[in-house]
């Protein structure tokens, strides 16, 4: 009998089938056929890993002792030559984090830039990370030198005094100029680290977009964050109450690509010692 508790999911019912009969499987992908659910953000003929509350653990029981690939996501390139600092002073600084690296330690790796920083900067205190980039996405981050100045740039964040541009490359043309989408998200907890659009319970979360240039088939594209919802960027573009243009690379709710084509690029702030206003760049690397 197949394995209980993976409700629809055709992969442990697969592999089951397989053991029995004595084959040796050698690959396995679920794609997603039709239109996507109302909430989620799912894309006709694209692949999606198993979902991470029901498939996952049991799937993890059926491989092991198999030979499997290592999964990507538990990789990382560890290289201090990584870390480029765009500004530095006595008080903080601002990198710019390349894409595939963690901005803090998380529970399978423990490489980040926060790690780094540490490394580089003993006599630091206090948090040291003043926001952070998902791992996917490159481009400028703040760090605090001490307590103190974490808690007057992260008091910057929060009162959205900080201006924050996002650059992408989308797929697919928009028609539209400039717009906004609104679209309240909430965790898919069945498909952590998903989100899910909640028109019922979800945080509200709100993007501005301004389109830079269209060019076979492709969108490039300033994002500017209202909100600060987990993904959000990625689910407003992708979803079909959004823009219906996944970003380019996005493996989680589009296609993997060479990277996710998703870059912190301009940022501007009050120093809280100097009174300077600080506008720093970054030039996409797509």
């Amino acid at each position: 009998r197949p394995p209980s508790g993976a409700g629809d999911c055709s992969a442990p019912k697969l592999l089951q089938y397989a053991f029995q009969r004595g084959y040796n499987p050698i690959a396995l992908a679920e794609f997603w056929i039709g239109k996507s659910p109302r909430l989620e953000v799912r894309r006709h003929n694209l692949y999606y890993p198993c979902c991470r509350g029901k498939c996952e653990p049991i799937l993890a029981h059926m491989l092991d002792g198999m030979n499997v690939e290592p999964n990507p996501n538990d990789l990382a390139v560890e290289s201090e030559a990584d870390l480029d600092v765009v500004y530095e002073d006595d008080y903080m600084l601002v990198v710019d984090k390349p894409d595939g690296m963690l901005s803090a330690p998380g529970k399978k790796l423990a490489y980040s830039i926060k790690t780094i920083v540490e490394k580089r900067y003993p006599n630091a205190t206090g948090p040291l990370l003043v926001h952070r980039l998902d791992m996917s996405t490159s481009g400028l981050l703040v760090i605090a030198k001490s307590k103190e100045m974490h808690k007057m740039l992260s008091d910057q964040f929060k009162n959205r005094t900080i201006t924050k541009r996002y650059t992408a490359m989308l797929e697919g043309e928009l028609k539209n100029h400039r717009g906004e989408v609104n679209l309240p998200l909430s965790p898919d907890y069945l498909n952590r680290p998903m989100q899910m659009v909640d028109l019922a319970g979800g945080k509200p979360a709100r993007t501005i977009y301004e389109t830079v240039d269209v060019a076979n088939g492709r969108t490039r594209v300033h994002f500017y964050l209202m909100t600060g919802r987990t993904h959000q960027l990625r689910v407003h573009s992708a979803h079909a109450d959004g823009l219906d243009c996944p970003i380019v690379g996005d493996d989680i709710y589009g296609s993997r690509d060479a990277r996710l084509c998703l870059h912190a690029s301009y940022l501007e702030l009050r120093h809280p010692v100097t009174n300077e206003e600080l506008i720093l760049t970054s030039e996409p690397p797509f």
